[in-house]
């Protein structure tokens, strides 16, 4: 799937087909199994698209785990606005989680990286190795705080709608959820060429010359 096709896949999973969801489901099932079902396009698309990347690693693992762990907390909230609730706390922890991967010196983005570089071809071991030293370390922690700050302004911003307009409000939260989700995703994107960059002119790293290296 090229990146063309993806934002077009994102744009019809994401936000498309939930809010048609909502928007004609609503009256015929309520707010809460309307909003249950909205969930399940992304969620099933995701899981596909990780199971068909075959990306059984640190990533794909994060991803899935915490799909699966927010249904089960939509699935247990009861009603719309619980459920919405619940999933601003959830994603509040979550960026809780991350800022403690920093802390204890095992930042979440290291390991994305590694599993990146396992892809390209390069040992874990390697990649962790290199990740780790010292000139390189502190900006996977940056990286990270990146990840818990979208995290962050994804509970805030769905806090306040749901605040200003209740369960209403669901399908402009569901707009501003992707909205927030691409520009923090343009920002990161920014922050791993940074790093990427920074890794190769230190070593070489992903270097077409490097091909021949020991693969996985």
């Amino acid at each position: 799937m090229n990146n063309k096709n993806r934002v077009w896949f994102d744009l019809l999973f994401y936000i498309v087909i939930p809010y048609l969801i909502w928007n004609q489901g609503k009256d015929i099932v309520g707010d809460y199994y309307a909003i249950l079902l909205s969930t399940a396009p992304a969620f099933f698309y995701t899981i596909f698209t990780f199971v068909k990347e075959r990306q059984f690693n640190v990533t794909g693992l994060f991803l899935v785990f915490t799909l699966l762990l927010r249904t089960i907390v939509d699935l247990l909230s009861g009603n719309a606005e619980t459920m919405l609730m619940n999933q601003v706390y959830f994603m509040v922890v979550l960026g809780v989680f991350l800022i403690i991967t920093i802390f204890v010196n095992k930042p979440l983005a290291l390991y994305f990286f590694v599993d990146t570089a396992y892809l390209m071809g390069y040992k874990r071991e390697d990649s962790r190795k290199l990740f780790h030293e010292k000139d390189i370390f502190p900006m996977f922690k940056w990286l990270t705080i990146l990840f818990a700050a979208r995290y962050i302004a994804l509970a805030i911003v769905k806090f306040w709608l749901l605040q200003k307009y209740g369960v209403e409000g669901y399908g402009t939260m569901i707009v501003f959820r992707q909205g927030i989700t691409w520009a923090f995703s343009l920002v990161i994107g920014i922050g791993t060429y940074i790093v990427f960059k920074k890794i190769q002119e230190k070593t070489g790293f992903g270097d077409a010359a490097d091909a021949s290296m020991d693969k996985k």
